[in-house]
């Protein structure tokens, strides 16, 4: 086996390992599979004899490819309209990383994202990550610290019992039951909603249990995405396909029923919320 052979040997048993730290960073199994092959593609011009760590050459590398995938991304407009993947690569990806926590993720801003991941999620020293994201090892560290409270929020959420209230919500739309949602929507349930969510033509505001559930029972497809998140603070959540967020839905809970609930869907409004990991 010759010098290059070795090393082709040797990448491939750090493939997976990156190709988990890429998936993490770009919350896409695409971008993270092209990522890893770009990695491999500059390992081969370079001097395999002066490679004195190759997994963490290789680490940097990945990383640094993901950092500007993430830094071109903040200057796009993109718009969610369904799963980026495809079904079974969305469904491993979720597995792996969890629809909320990729929900997250993606919020941060693309230094944040790379320091978090590299050192909550593969314990990367911060004065590995420093070179990586530009920064020195004290400032590093800071951004993963802002990126950990960003994810997982200050303290603890508003109304902690809404959580199996939403969550039956979201069971009973994915699966289309109606007597579900009549048995978790209050009698007098009002659903409000931004015109970007709805069908050309519904009305942005409907009452009464049986009209809401009947309208969520249709278009509940979407909540196959979703996940319980706190949003401001308080249980709601997140229609997400492939991770990226596409909808918000924010919550009124009382005697153990949803009495109110908004589906935000708004650009300008989705990114001005505030959404964080449950515990």
């Amino acid at each position: 086996m010759d010098g290059r052979e070795e090393l082709a040997v040797r990448f491939e048993a750090e493939r997976g390992r990156l190709g988990a730290v890429a998936r993490r960073m770009l919350g896409s199994t695409a971008e993270a599979e092209d990522a890893v092959q770009e990695a491999w593609l500059r390992l081969e011009r370079v001097d395999a004899a002066e490679l004195g760590n190759l997994p963490g050459w290789l680490t940097t590398v990945v990383s640094r490819i993901c950092l500007d995938v993430l830094r071109a991304r903040k200057t796009e407009v993109t718009v969610v309209e369904g799963v980026v993947d495809g079904p079974e690569a969305e469904l491993e990806l979720v597995e792996e990383v969890g629809r909320a926590m990729l929900v997250v993720l993606d919020r941060l801003g693309p230094a944040e994202r790379v320091a978090f991941v590299l050192h909550d999620g593969f314990a990367v020293p911060f004065d590995e990550i420093g070179p990586i994201v530009g920064r020195n090892t004290v400032a590093a560290k800071k951004l993963a610290s802002r990126a950990r409270q960003r994810v997982k929020g200050a303290g603890q959420e508003r109304g902690t019992g809404d959580r199996q209230v939403v969550e039956a919500f979201l069971a009973a739309a994915r699966g289309g039951d109606l007597d579900g949602l009549l048995a978790v929507l209050a009698p007098d349930v009002v659903r409000r909603a931004d015109p970007a969510a709805l069908p050309a033509g519904r009305p942005t505001v409907r009452r009464g249990a049986g009209a809401v559930a009947r309208e969520t029972r249709v278009i509940g497809r979407r909540a196959r995405f979703g996940v319980p998140v706190l949003v401001d603070g308080a249980v709601g959540a997140a229609i997400a396909p492939d991770g990226r967020l596409w909808l918000l839905l924010r919550f009124t809970v009382r005697d153990g029923r949803v009495a109110a609930f908004e589906v935000v869907a708004d650009p300008a409004r989705l990114a001005a919320a505030e959404v964080t990991l449950l515990d």
